[in-house]
């Protein structure tokens, strides 16, 4: 089943084009991290797909029907964000009793239970809550709403490693239980990598790519050894990261083809093979320069 299908897709703010012909499919219950860096259209994407804001141009559908003003889309997918507002006369336990009348698969339970673990009181008042506890309360109304689609923008802010951690581990374990499609937008690929089973990179505006995480894991490979050897067996490749880590010795990211069945060759030629981890991939692919922050400085001025 289809769940999100995006097809030039675009949004303008004024004069500002935020994102540029969005084409992407999300088909099944899965978890699909949104990965990139802040201010590449990662939010903007999101809200058009919880049905929060309109799209400029092009074809958005969830569960087959256009998100925007949809009540279908609306009783069928949340969104958690830093910026849910609750009604301040509400207590917290009033909040999700209110929650479990308008989701049908909301578990209320599971919510006090997940209240508790947190150090949460019923009888609080989200007004009242640091930055942190307001983000573990909106998790906790997220994950018990369970939707069909759950969104979650950059979820964590606020919180401590301790409690992402727990966090991460509730939603895996309570998406074994009860499986549905769930987007995860962070910055931190490294911290949710594990739970995810496909990726989704933006990059100013546009897919850069979308694949399980198992295939990104193997996408690209290292090499790295003395300057002249490692440049002799990246020429002609699509080198994605290039740095100096030495007097005469050089580290490079290709893209991993053929590579790994060179081994021997490369290893007799003093050239080491490193794997990439997902998270340094992506953000090798988004930097502006191939050598990172490095490509900043003049060489010269630092001899």
């Amino acid at each position: 089943m289809i769940v999100v299908e995006c097809e030039k897709l675009v949004k303008n703010y004024g004069r500002k084009q935020v994102l540029k012909d969005i084409a992407f499919t999300i088909t099944g219950e899965k978890i699909t991290g949104l990965i990139g860096r802040n201010g590449v259209g990662k939010t903007t994407l999101l809200k058009i797909l919880a049905g929060f804001i309109q799209e400029t141009s092009g074809e958005v559908k969830v569960f087959t029907k256009r998100p925007f003003n949809s009540l279908f889309v609306s009783a069928n997918s949340i969104m958690i964000d830093d910026h849910l507002t609750f009604p301040p006369s509400l207590s917290l336990g009033d909040i999700l009793v209110e929650a479990e009348r308008f989701y049908d698969n909301f578990n209320l339970e599971l919510a006090k239970r997940l209240m508790s673990y947190f150090s949460l009181s019923n009888k609080g008042y989200y007004d009242q809550l640091s930055k942190g506890m307001r983000s573990t309360f909106n998790l906790i109304f997220g994950l018990s709403s369970r939707c069909a689609l759950t969104i979650y923008d950059e979820p964590t802010t606020g919180m401590d490693a301790a409690v992402r951690k727990d966090f991460y581990r509730a939603l895996l374990k309570d998406y074994v239980a009860y499986p549905r499609t769930i987007i995860l937008s962070s910055h931190h690929l490294n911290e949710i990598e594990d739970i995810l089973e496909d990726v989704l990179l933006i990059h100013e505006g546009k897919v850069l790519h979308h694949m399980p995480i198992s295939d990104m894991k193997e996408w690209a490979v290292g090499l790295q050894g003395k300057k002249s050897a490692v440049s002799r067996w990246s020429k002609g490749q699509k080198v994605i990261h290039e740095k100096e880590i030495g007097p005469g010795l050089m580290y490079v990211v290709i893209q991993n083809q053929w590579m790994e069945d060179k081994s021997r060759e490369l290893k007799e030629d003093g050239v080491e093979i490193i794997p990439v981890s997902a998270n340094d991939l992506c953000i090798y692919l988004t930097n502006g320069d191939k050598g990172g922050i490095d490509g900043v400085f003049n060489r010269n001025e630092f001899l």
